[in-house]
């Protein structure tokens, strides 16, 4: 090649590599997001998630899209966060939909409800069983998207001051327990109380209140709980399987470009599948040390859980003739819930009953 050719074809090279430059900065632009969990820093497991999100976001876009994340209160409120991610006060928020119950009970349903779904149910139900698509139907009136954020497993039911047998021992028991498991434990004669974490120790302490449920043993260890609440009763039937939800203001999710979707989608998954996996890993060691410390484990009767089964079947009902929004995602995800179960008990459960009778057999 003579040398005017090949400074030539060099020139042209030289300028699609320049050509090229603002085409891709113009595909991956630099995004700054902000995060406002509804969970304090402290509870590693679900504010972690955070953590797990925005480093997944920023290694996948080379640090062109930055996620900084909040505890709650730091930006806004737990109870004000769905109102500033939907206004887009913050592009998205932390939370489990049942803190939104006020607003809806249908919240209630993509989050959990007593006697719901287990978590890996609750995967299903959201990623192939249509869930998602119903939440994001009913959220987009309100201008968000949402997509699933994490799951803790089926928490535990509580600590009580005091040995439950029977539903009458639940006449005017203060239980620290919110929403629509609150609502249907008041048909037992609870009396339920909305009380921060960071209060219901010390309630328990002075009995000002007679029983608390927060999460699981890895979390509620450090609160303290068993020094003042011995008797730790389980399963907390109106936790199977609780949905975390990444929220997103609606607006600035159709803004961003398909690739950057992509990637909050795919590091979503993660976090979600991260969150339940620590938890499996982190909660029987936690759970052998609170016994250690004086917890004891009681089931809750069966008479007690009979009861409670009712009382939320007609909670149902009642909520469904006068919720449209209610009945329609319920509806779906009860027979979702039907046919998992038909399916779990041919294996999952036969398998897992088999493997704790041998383990109970040493």
């Amino acid at each position: 090649m003579k040398r005017r050719q090949f400074l030539a074809a060099a020139g042209v090279a030289a300028g699609s590599t320049t050509l090229a430059r603002p085409a891709i900065a113009q595909a991956n632009p630099e995004i700054r997001w902000r995060l406002s969990s509804g969970f304090p820093k402290s509870l590693d497991t679900l504010y972690g998630a955070n953590e797990v999100f925005s480093r997944y976001v920023s290694d996948a876009t080379d640090g062109r899209f930055q996620v900084q994340h909040f505890a709650a209160g730091e930006i806004v409120g737990m109870p004000q966060a769905f109102d500033a991610v939907s206004n887009g006060t913050v592009e998205m928020v932390q939370a489990p939909g049942y803190y939104y119950y006020g607003k809806d009970p249908t919240f209630a349903v993509f989050a959990d409800i007593p006697f719901g779904l287990n978590a890996r149910q609750k995967h299903a139900w959201m990623t192939h069983g249509g869930g998602n698509e119903l939440v994001n139907t009913f959220l987009a009136r309100y201008n968000v998207h949402a997509v699933p954020y994490g799951n803790t497993g089926t928490q535990m039911g509580g600590w009580f001051r005091k040995e439950i047998k029977t539903v009458a021992d639940l006449q005017g028991l203060k239980f620290r327990i919110a929403g629509l498991a609150g609502q249907v434990m008041q048909k037992l004669g609870v009396v339920p109380q909305q009380i921060p974490g960071g209060d219901v120790y010390p309630a328990l302490e002075r009995g000002t209140i007679d029983a608390a449920e927060w999460v699981g043993p890895y979390d509620d260890e450090k609160l303290g709980f068993n020094k003042v609440a011995p008797f730790y009763y389980y399963p907390g039937f109106w936790e199977g399987g609780p949905t975390v939800h990444l929220m997103i203001n609606k607006a600035k999710w159709e803004e961003l470009p398909k690739a950057y979707k992509a990637i909050v989608e795919a590091a979503a998954s993660h976090a979600n599948m991260d969150m339940l996996a620590k938890y499996d890993a982190r909660n029987p060691a936690a759970l052998r040390r609170l016994v250690a410390g004086g917890a004891q484990l009681r089931p809750f009767p069966q008479e007690i859980m009979e009861a409670a089964l009712k009382a939320a079947n007609e909670t149902y009902d009642e909520i469904s003739a006068k919720n449209e929004d209610f009945k329609r995602m319920y509806e779906h995800l009860r027979a979702f819930r039907n046919e998992e179960y038909l399916w779990f008990q041919v294996a999952e459960y036969s398998f897992d009953s088999f493997m704790i009778r041998a383990r109970a057999r040493g």
